[in-house]
């Protein structure tokens, strides 16, 4: 019974705060474009630096919260990353917010014919622009920390400066 009661505290406690929690979230899809240096080490030793394309989009959860997927494309290295975020936000004047966050999730590096997908995580720091309503742009640094490592080559991490623009829905 005991279970019950609380199982059934949980349910209506969820079922009252949903509705509050989904009238202000903001949801967002973007794009971005960055410099991208990897740190690569070893046998395939190589110049890591490059462009960096992305595709982004999330939501903002009650002005404070933002989680995000993230596609990126590095030519360089054939590098497809794919990265779950959160950063909390903090404003700091009527329309800009600057944020901290971490992120995780899997790339996928072709460094001299050897392909390997491991996991990335890192964290990232930023500062964010509203232009109006609907639209948003921010600037990005993040560092990540990668685990390929084939025949003798290393990248260890990544740093990326990328500036974005969001249309907010």
């Amino acid at each position: 019974m005991n279970k019950f009661t609380v199982l059934s505290t949980l349910i209506l406690a969820s079922s009252v705060t949903l509705p509050a929690f989904a009238a202000d979230t903001d949801w967002f899809v973007g794009g971005g474009v960055g410099y991208q240096q990897d740190t690569i080490k070893g046998a395939n030793e190589q110049n890591g630096e490059d462009a960096t394309y992305q595709l982004r989009g999330g939501a903002i959860i009650n002005d404070h919260h933002r989680v995000m997927g993230t596609y990126s494309y590095m030519d360089k290295s054939s590098q497809n990353m794919f990265l779950a975020s959160y950063d909390y936000l903090i404003p700091v004047a009527q329309k800009v917010n600057l944020f901290a966050g971490v992120s995780a999730g899997l790339a996928d590096n072709k460094i001299n014919n050897d392909s390997s997908t491991d996991f990335v995580w890192g964290g990232q720091v930023g500062a964010m622009y509203e232009i109006n309503d609907s639209w948003s742009t921010d600037l990005t640094y993040r560092y990540l920390d990668q685990d390929y490592s084939e025949q003798a080559t290393k990248l260890d991490y990544s740093q990326q400066v990328v500036w974005s623009v969001d249309y907010k829905f």
